[in-house]
Parts: C-alpha cells; sequence; structure tokens
C-alpha cells in the first residue's frame, strides 16, 4: 500500500535530486521482415516499426505527465540486422539501405535512437555479419538516430579476435567518416561481451531472438538520489551504508517497475525488465563519481575507488532486485567519462586514468564508456583495448563493453564537446606501446575453464 509519505518522498527525489526514468525502449522482432528482396526487407521493416512504435513517444509523455516522473528518452530496438538483412544484403551498401529505412522509421515515431544495427560474432562472423560491420561507418555517417553494437565475445564461446581486430579498424573509420562532429559516430557504437538481450540502453540495445514480438524494457536512473542519501550517513559504518544504498536503490526501482507496467498496460505490449542501472548525465549533481567521492574518496581514481565501486554496484541490485520481479539488462553503475561531470573532473585533475578505469570496469556496468582517445591512435591499439576489455567480461561472467571515441585531429590536453546527453570530453592518453603482433595473430581466444557447465 503507497502512503502519502512515499508519495512525498518520491516528489523529492524528482524534484530535488535528479530522479528520472532514464528510458522507455520498445524492443521489435524483425524476424517476420526477411526477405530475399532487399526492397521487400525495407519496406516490412518500415512498416512494423512505424506500426508498432506509432503511441511510444505519446504514451511516455502521457504517463510522465500524469505521474509526475520525468521520462527523459523513448527509444526503439530492434532484432540484430545482420540477421535480418542476411538474406537480401551482398554488399556493405545493402546494409546501409537498412540503416537509413531505420533511421526514417525513427524520425517518423520520433523517437530518440534505435538501437539493433548489430551483429553477434562471439565464436564466427557469417558473411552478413562482416558486411554489416563494414557497413558500420557509412551507415552511422549517413544516419541521425540509428546506434550500432557488435558482440565479440562470451564466457561460453571466448573472443572472436578476428572481430576484434576488424572492429577496432572500424571504430577509426567511423571516427574519420563522422569527423566533421568530432567523430561523433563513435558515441553511437559500442562492442561488447556477453551483450544481454534485452538491454533498454543506447548504444548497446538490440531485440533479443530469445525475446517476444515485441516487449517494453525500462531503464531508470538516479545517481543524484543516491549521494543525496549517502550525505545524511556521513561518518557512518559500512554496514549502513550498505543499507542505505539498498533501500535507495529499491525506491529507484519501484518508480521503473510503476511505468515500465503502466507502459506496458498502454500499449498492449508485454513488460519485459527494468534496468536499474545508475546512469549519470552532465548535470551538476548527476555523477556516479560523486557518489563514490561521498562513500570517501578525496577524487574517483583513487586508491579505494574499485572497491567502492563494487560496493556500489552489488547494494544496488541488492535493493533492485527486491522492487522488481524482472530485473535485467544491465543493471549497474555505468561510468561514462564524458556523460558524468565528477568523472570529468576527476581526468583533468589528473586522479583518473584510462588504466584506472579499466581496473573499475572489472566491477561495475558497462566498461570503457564514452572516453574521447587521440585521432592518432591506431587500429591495433584500439583492438588491444577491446580485447583487453573483452577478457574482463569473458573472465568474470559479466557484460564488458568499450565505446571510445578517437577524436580526429585531437590530441591529449583537447577537450571536446558533444552535446546534449552526452556531454563533453577531455582527450585521455592512451598507452604509447603497440599491440600489432598480439592483434594480428587471428583465430579466437578459447572460452575459459570455468565455462563448461554442461
Amino acid at each position: 500500500m503507497i502512503n502519502m509519505f512515499e508519495v512525498k518522498e518520491t516528489n523529492e527525489m524528482i524534484q530535488q535530486e535528479n530522479l528520472d526514468v532514464r528510458t522507455i525502449t520498445l524492443g521489435i522482432s524483425l524476424l517476420d521482415c526477411i526477405s530475399a528482396d532487399l526492397e521487400q526487407v525495407n519496406a516490412r521493416v518500415y512498416e512494423k516499426i512505424t506500426r508498432l512504435g506509432r503511441d511510444l513517444v505519446k504514451t511516455g509523455e502521457e504517463i510522465s505527465r500524469e505521474y509526475g516522473i520525468p521520462i527523459v528518452n523513448k527509444r526503439i530496438s530492434v532484432t540484430p540486422m545482420a540477421l535480418v538483412g542476411g538474406a537480401a544484403c551482398s554488399t556493405p551498401e545493402d546494409f546501409v539501405t537498412l540503416a537509413k529505412t531505420l533511421d526514417r522509421a525513427a524520425q517518423t515515431v520520433g523517437v530518440n535512437f534505435i538501437g539493433g544495427y548489430s551483429a553477434l560474432v562471439s565464436k564466427g562472423m557469417t558473411k552478413a555479419d562482416e558486411l554489416l560491420i563494414r557497413s558500420i561507418p557509412q551507415a552511422l555517417a549517413q544516419t541521425e538516430r540509428v546506434c550500432s553494437s557488435v558482440n565479440l565475445g562470451s564466457t561460453k564461446t571466448g573472443i572472436n579476435m578476428d572481430a576484434v581486430k576488424l572492429m577496432g579498424e572500424m571504430v577509426l573509420e567511423t571516427a574519420r567518416a563522422t569527423s566533421e562532429k568530432d567523430s561523433l559516430g563513435c558515441a553511437k557504437l559500442v562492442v561488447f561481451c556477453n551483450a544481454p538481450d534485452d538491454n533498454p540502453f543506447m548504444a548497446g540495445a538490440f531485440h533479443g531472438v530469445t525475446e517476444a514480438d515485441a516487449v517494453i524494457n525500462v531503464g531508470v536512473s538516479g545517481p543524484g538520489v543516491v549521494k543525496h542519501a549517502l550525505e545524511k550517513v556521513r561518518g557512518e559504518n559500512f554496514e549502513v551504508l550498505c543499507e542505505t544504498i539498498k533501500k535507495t536503490a529499491f525506491k529507484i526501482t519501484r518508480v521503473g517497475q510503476l511505468v515500465a507496467q503502466e507502459a506496458s498496460r498502454r500499449l498492449g505490449v508485454p513488460f519485459g525488465i527494468v534496468d536499474l542501472s545508475l546512469a549519470p548525465t552532465p548535470a551538476i549533481g548527476d555523477s556516479v563519481a560523486e557518489i563514490l567521492e561521498e562513500i570517501g574518496l578525496d577524487s574517483v581514481g583513487a586508491p579505494g575507488t574499485t572497491a567502492a565501486l563494487a560496493l556500489l554496484n552489488d547494494q544496488v541490485k541488492k535493493g533492485g532486485v527486491m522492487a522488481s520481479s524482472y530485473v535485467g539488462g544491465l543493471s549497474g553503475a555505468f561510468i561514462p567519462v564524458s556523460e558524468d561531470q565528477g568523472m570529468i573532473d576527476a581526468v583533468t585533475a589528473g586522479a583518473l586514468t584510462l588504466e584506472k578505469l579499466e581496473a573499475m570496469t572489472c566491477v561495475c556496468s558497462v566498461g570503457l564508456d564514452m572516453i574521447a582517445i587521440p585521432g592518432s591512435t591506431k587500429a591495433t591499439t584500439i583492438a588491444g583495448l577491446i580485447a583487453d576489455e573483452m577478457a574482463i567480461g569473458m573472465v568474470n561472467q559479466k557484460t564488458t563493453a568499450v565505446r571510445v571515441i578517437p577524436v580526429i585531429g585531437k590530441d591529449v590536453g583537447d577537450t571536446v564537446e558533444f552535446g546534449g546527453l552526452v556531454g563533453y570530453a577531455p582527450v585521455m592518453p592512451v598507452n604509447r606501446f603497440g599491440c600489432d603482433a598480439f592483434v594480428n595473430r587471428g583465430g579466437r581466444i578459447p572460452a575459459p575453464i570455468h565455462s563448461f557447465k554442461n
């Protein structure tokens, strides 16, 4: 039973502490759009997305008005397009036509982004997978709302190093193809290990083949709410600290559960999951880094940072799973540099390095995220960064990801303005020693011994 105290408490979290529902994401299966005729595939894809998604934005706005809960983004995710276009596409340019169709459909229904320009290649690549991957730079340069992701490894299959090498090249090509926008195309491109089928957050959202024909997934946020709660227990021991985070995560997730169920009912689409990730924004007071500093660090990046982040991530999940029967997606604390003012400040002060960020990804969601690096960085070096992050995910049986932006024409010491929710970022140095021979070996890194569960 909801009482007036809880209503008042939730209102305060919304008005004063940046609580919001970060996204309602409508997942749509496009498997029934497959055809050997490319023109027919494009027509079917556009028709299905616009038919199922036509009321998404309106419904989100109505729920936001009626309940007083900010819903920042309305998004769509679709079946990985390498599967949808496999029978019809014989060149990268063919796949680009599908990206343009996705973009046109997203614009028609009014969503912020559409995800699923994706390939799943953790063990090997089909011809269609490779064609889609090679089309990514052109696709992201010629669209506004399309997001792309590629799953390169898993605990069960190991790491596809041929695909890792190729993605290092594609990240750099995407940067060059969008160089007039400070390589912003790379902000819409992410690579994964152990990618989940039900992630509502961009750029990594796609609608997994195990999902229903359509489903509603919701991503909540609220770093400011957690920080505000921790300010009230400053100086208390770890038991009090953990209990406070758990209780706060429970309240945040209940808001997401309410929105998800209401959106599901109004749209006539099954409710999928609530992703209870703490997703920061560039807004002051909406920072994961500031939570870590409230826990007791002088600056994020200081000794103790990884332990503090592990504690935060675990308690958020423990609190959140009690608030919803269906928690999924990524669920944890995001540490994107450009989207978190506290992270930006730590990098600028010299407290936070790329190597420390990599260590932090062992215990957080999701990985090396929204990090600007010099545009002169080699493709093999980017592939090496990707391989390291994939290894962390593979061995630790968790989702990890890389979204780095080699900004063409920029170097260490420069700052890049992306704008909006993606914010701005100082260009971070990358280790100057190479890994060419490692990346060029080819083949797969085998799955770890603990992958054998059958």
